[in-house]
């Protein structure tokens, strides 16, 4: 008896602690992915995409910096997300267009951070997805028989971002880098109209 009463203890914990986690939401404000074959002769497009769940009630900026294989950063931009809307971003049209460098980026980073209306608090609320341009043949560089080139024929995958930890220090790069490419002269990435989705 004393073990079925332990028993029936023990379930009754884990359905709580089952409500409980599924009651909570994601709490993540920034998230990563990458981009390979961007702007390559034959590939498809790939597509970010950044919606905000509502759970805020209130618009959220999502901050976009898209980075080379380099590690240089090449655009950054701020896109509005209302509650329960999606934002789609061409790869090629809207986030690797314009690069600080003027060479076109085929592969790289994209970091997308969670802003208020303020631009200074970081609430949860946006999800991000990304496809990712899969090429399945490698051959040799003519101009240089070391190098490997990918081509087609090209797949497409998708999948969410990573949700990452933001350190300050990572956060004043982000905009510290951003706002020197606007120094500079840089064209921010653009920013597809809210709920277009391609």
């Amino acid at each position: 008896m004393k073990k079925l009463g332990f028993s029936m203890l023990l379930l009754a914990i884990a359905v709580m602690l089952g409500e409980t986690g599924l009651a909570q939401g994601d709490n993540s404000y920034y998230f990563t992915t990458h981009y390979s074959n961007a702007n390559t002769v034959g590939a498809p497009d790939a597509t970010v995409r950044i919606i905000n769940d509502g759970d805020t009630g209130g618009n959220l900026e999502a901050g976009i910096y898209v980075f080379d294989d380099s590690e240089e950063l090449q655009e950054c931009c701020g896109c509005f997300i209302t509650p329960d809307g999606i934002l789609s971003e061409s790869v090629n049209n809207n986030l690797t267009a314009n690069p600080l460098t003027g060479i076109m980026p085929t592969r790289g980073v994209i970091k997308v951070v969670s802003f208020d209306v303020t631009h200074v608090n970081h609430p949860p609320g946006l999800h991000v997805w990304g496809t990712h341009i899969q090429g399945t043949k490698v051959t040799l560089s003519p101009g240089n028989p070391v190098v490997p080139v990918v081509t087609g024929p090209y797949f497409v995958t998708e999948t969410p971002a990573a949700d990452s930890n933001l350190a300050v220090s990572e956060l004043n790069l982000l905009e510290n880098l951003c706002y020197s490419d606007f120094l500079l002269g840089g064209k921010q990435c653009s920013c597809q109209p809210e709920d277009y989705d391609f």
